[in-house]
């Protein structure tokens, strides 16, 4: 037992446990076992009802330790590690180790924070990344993404998780940070360093489910409901005992926000948190960081993934909303993929117009309580107009939409390098919040797959369960990759040598242009609000004309052959500056002759 205290408090939720034993040390170490009996906060604390707590001296950072909880659900006689374990060295399965967030020596009192706003924000799984696959081995690419231009990185959950390797979204130790990847310090050591890079950092969450394996919640208590969602039973959000539910998922939020310095939380799905209480569990999320930001005086954002194309979410609670900063677009996604790619399966039916680019470029969602072909009824809800678009966050690609195809391949395995250039050009001229996935600025031919690192039973039920999915939706099953074969996971990771090659370091000084046009150009800079860009196309000719304030333009051609594009017409128009393009582009008066699948940014005087 290492301890640099002399005395630790161990606590743990049970409310209807008869009792619980708190287990020092592990099995099979030199000084074996103790146990200690917990003693329950007494129920005139109604605060604190359900509460165990044992004080023990000598006990302190280093100490491993484990609850017994009588009569658990599971029946599990061997000690549990502790929902609220910030170290789990060994696995989810246990046992926990106390660590001292204080010990860690930060550098980085100066930082001030990242506003969402006006940033450009780079997705990135710690695992595949690097070769590496830890925080540590991230930090080494830190001058990188400085030089590409990004403002904050977002990082896929890494919270511990089963295995070694795992996109992170069954994880199970929602307090710890996952030790292959490099465990607590190696977090804070990567987050650190990016503060002295400049660089913000977002932690992705996940608050709706957790994966099956290492899951003892309920062993402890009610963190379920009778309610179920897309991943099987919800979370206990507006049940018996559900407050403590409740704080033990704002808890954790505040946990990376306050001791791992974390500037942002993206919000996994919340439209699976089904919660009918008169506060909405987002609503409160939300009050308690914007508490904390101001406490620590600098800004702290919430973005969500919602499926529900509802504004509600991000607008403020004085407006009758949640009052979460942003919510990640997919319309918008699926608008652009849908246009450069061809593809009109699945979702993808109601999008692939010029038409209804024009609309998600505007509006943000396209799906704004008009039919859904793929849902089979009237969907979603108009953003107000006096929204900033800087609350939408959008993307070209992302883990899910590369992850989430049959064989994970990227959108650069199927357009031409021309086409990749009007994406980018769509992306990071609009007037929403962009989002890079790691490699996209280069053109990465390496897929991003679906990988776990289960044990045997779960992952064999993963694979056949992923290719009947597949299957139903007309992929052929044999083609998808195994989840459970290490190969799976090597082939994910990125090949750094690539953006060495003339074709990729052509396209990565474009993503390098494009970004640093959207920083210098106020046009493009602006914190627009909903409803503002305007915009013209020929769908026949396959033009669009994209004018954001009232001095700059983005032309885009994806016709296979060059063509000239009217961008004004009033009386007098001209265009006076091509300010970046990235093929050939030659300014006639009022109109510009752009070559074949190329964009153009351009100045304009009226």
């Amino acid at each position: 037992m290492a301890s640099d205290s002399t005395s630790h408090t161990f606590r743990v939720w049970a409310p209807d446990a008869p009792s619980v034993t708190l287990v020092l040390g592990k099995e099979g170490s030199d000084i074996g076992q103790k146990s200690i009996p917990m003693q329950k906060v007494s129920a005139k604390h109604a605060h604190r009802a359900g509460w165990w707590h044992a004080d023990v001296p000598g006990a302190g950072h280093g100490t491993d330790y484990g609850f017994k909880v009588e009569n658990n659900k599971f029946k599990v006689d061997a000690p549990l590690p502790d929902p609220r374990a910030a170290w789990l060295p060994t696995s989810v399965h246990g046992p926990a180790r106390v660590y001292d967030h204080a010990r860690f020596a930060w550098t980085d009192r100066t930082w001030r924070g990242v506003p969402l706003a006006g940033s450009v924000l780079y997705e990135l799984h710690i695992g595949t990344f690097t070769e590496k696959g830890t925080f540590d081995a991230a930090i080494e690419k830190l001058d990188y993404l400085v030089d590409l231009g990004v403002d904050a990185i977002e990082l896929l959950p890494c919270n511990a998780f089963p295995g070694k390797w795992n996109w992170g979204y069954d994880g199970v130790g929602l307090y710890a940070a996952q030790e292959s990847y490099g465990g607590p310090d190696g977090l804070k050591r990567l987050v650190d360093a990016c503060h002295a890079k400049g660089l913000g950092v977002i932690m992705d969450v996940v608050y709706n489910h957790l994966g099956p394996d290492g899951n003892y919640l309920e062993c402890f208590g009610p963190y379920f409901s009778t309610k179920s969602n897309s991943w099987g039973t919800s979370v206990n959000l507006d049940g018996p005992w559900s407050d403590e539910v409740r704080s033990f998922f704002i808890d954790n939020a505040l946990m990376w926000l306050r001791d791992y310095h974390i500037d942002g939380l993206r919000l996994d799905a919340v439209h699976a948190l089904l919660d009918t209480s008169a506060t909405h569990i987002l609503e409160q999320l939300a009050d308690s960081v914007r508490n904390l930001g101001a406490q620590l005086r600098k800004p702290l954002f919430l973005i969500a993934e919602s499926d529900l194309n509802d504004p509600k979410l991000f607008k403020a609670v004085e407006a009758g909303g949640y009052g979460l900063d942003a919510q990640w677009a997919d319309d918008v996604h699926h608008s652009l993929h849908a246009l450069l790619t061809g593809e009109r399966q699945g979702y993808y039916g109601d999008f692939g117009s010029l038409a209804v680019m024009a609309k998600a470029l505007t509006g943000g969602f396209v799906h704004d309580g008009e039919w859904s072909s793929f849902r089979k009824r009237n969907y979603g809800r108009a953003i107000p107009k006096n929204v900033p678009s800087s609350r939408l966050v959008v993307f070209l690609q992302d883990h899910d939409q590369v992850g989430n195809r049959a064989v994970g391949d990227r959108i650069s395995a199927t357009v031409s390098d021309g086409v990749l250039r009007v994406g980018a050009a769509l992306l990071l001229t609009s007037p929403f919040t962009p989002m890079l996935f790691q490699g996209e600025e280069w053109g990465a031919k390496t897929p991003f797959q679906f990988f776990t690192n289960h044990n045997k039973e779960l992952g064999e039920a993963v694979k056949k369960g992923r290719r009947g999915e597949f299957a139903e939706h007309g992929w052929n099953s044999e083609d998808i990759p195994d989840p459970q074969d290490p190969e799976t996971f090597n082939r994910s990771k990125l090949d750094w040598t690539e953006k060495e090659k003339a074709s990729h370091g052509s396209l990565l000084q474009w993503y390098k242009s494009l970004i640093q046009l959207r920083r210098s150009t106020p046009e493009l800079a602006s914190i627009d609000q909903i409803g503002q860009l305007e915009s013209d196309f020929d769908e026949e000719a396959r033009w669009m004309v994209l004018r954001r304030g009232e001095a700059v333009a983005v032309v885009i051609n994806l016709a296979k052959k060059a063509q000239t594009v009217p961008v004004l017409s009033a009386e007098g128009a001209r265009i006076s500056k091509v300010l970046l393009a990235s093929g050939d582009c030659e300014i006639k008066g009022a109109a510009v002759s752009i070559g074949a699948e190329s964009a153009a940014i351009v100045r304009y005087e009226i």
